[in-house]
């Protein structure tokens, strides 16, 4: 599939053998989940039960969209105990660190889907989900309607929000930092933190709190973090 989860699977002689033993072990994590097209229509078993019957628990649930490797979605598992955190992407074989990480360290509270953002209402219910982070998305600088604050994306995530549920947007592309923030302007959304160097400014928030491998390598390049957090 492609980054958005179309076009067709590769052939197990097309994949490189490393990626074969990841996709194999992927198999194996029961907090990573990879349903079929045909799981999710109409919808998914676990809408609306994520918290119940999945982490058997009634805490927040947290979602990342386009987690990579999840790295994200651990730490602030870790950090934050009380929480539900679940990291989704479409790449089977970048979720296999995520997904060994949890197992490996026996993270309860952290889980992953393998699926296209496309799915989200197929996936959680209305109001069940607490907050969104979208770290370093990819930009999509030539299709604003890929990218993941275009105006039919915010759609999606106001169906699965609780009412004031928040929006994270972490980016290094000035770009798409502000088409998000003229997005906010343009649909009036309550806009609750933007700063476009966080490290400088908000070094003890929660956005601060964990940084992925290649943040911390920007950040050495003396690339500035730019942050958004709103409300939809």
């Amino acid at each position: 599939m492609d980054s958005q989860g179309h076009g067709y699977l590769k052939k197990p002689n097309d994949v490189p053998k490393k990626k074969l033993v990841r996709f194999t072990e992927n198999l194996t994590f029961p907090h990573l989940i990879q349903p079929a097209f045909q799981e999710l229509y109409p919808d998914f078993r676990l809408k609306g039960r994520w918290a119940s019957e999945f982490f058997r628990n009634h805490n927040p649930l947290v979602i990342e969209l386009g987690c990579g490797k999840g790295e994200y979605t651990v730490e602030l598992a870790r950090k934050y105990p009380q929480r539900n955190y679940i990291g989704i992407d479409i790449k089977g074989a970048r979720l296999w660190r995520g997904g060994k990480t949890v197992q490996e360290k026996k993270i309860p509270n952290a889980a992953f889907i393998r699926t296209q953002i496309d799915h989200l209402e197929q996936l959680f219910d209305q109001g069940e989900v607490t907050e969104i982070w979208i770290t370093f998305p990819d930009p999509q600088l030539k299709k604003e309607r890929k990218r993941l604050t275009a105006p039919a994306f915010l759609e999606r995530y106001r169906k699965i929000l609780i009412p004031g549920g928040e929006i994270h947007i972490k980016t290094d592309h000035p770009e798409f930092f502000n088409y998000t923030v003229e997005i906010i302007r343009k649909q009036k959304l309550e806009l609750l933190l933007s700063t476009e160097n966080l490290y400088a400014t908000h070094h003890e928030s929660q956005a601060a709190s964990v940084s992925t491998y290649y943040e911390k390598t920007w950040l050495a390049q003396g690339k500035k973090i730019l942050y958004l957090n709103f409300r939809c």
